[in-house]
């Protein structure tokens, strides 16, 4: 179900965007917030939080910086093995054992 989520999602993103002519009043967009939430959480909290977020998408907010919050892990003793990874999201630890997603820019890799 995620998997069907997340391609209407890049569908979207691709070929629908050109309608709304990047009026999101969010950073990140709404649909990327979406993907973002469906990536890191169940489908009921992804549902509901990507709801909320495109109800809030209307000239009576004022939109701004709206992160995905999500559960962090507990800390654990960490085995640590050197490999190139390829990084697709920060997690920025907050308080409460939350962290929030930040999407990396690959425009800025060499």
């Amino acid at each position: 179900m995620k998997k069907l989520i997340l391609y209407f999602i890049k569908f979207y993103q691709k070929y629908l965007t050109i309608l709304s002519f990047g009026s999101c009043r969010y950073h990140p967009t709404c649909s990327s917030y979406a993907k973002m939430q469906f990536e890191n959480n169940n489908i009921l909290y992804a549902l509901f939080y990507s709801t909320i977020r495109i109800l809030k998408c209307n000239p009576l907010f004022d939109g701004g910086f709206d992160y995905v919050k999500v559960k962090c892990p507990e800390k654990k003793q960490i085995n640590l093995k050197f490999k190139k990874i390829k990084v697709k999201y920060w997690k920025v630890p907050v308080k409460n054992n939350y962290c929030l997603i930040l999407q990396h820019n690959t425009k800025w890799d060499t």
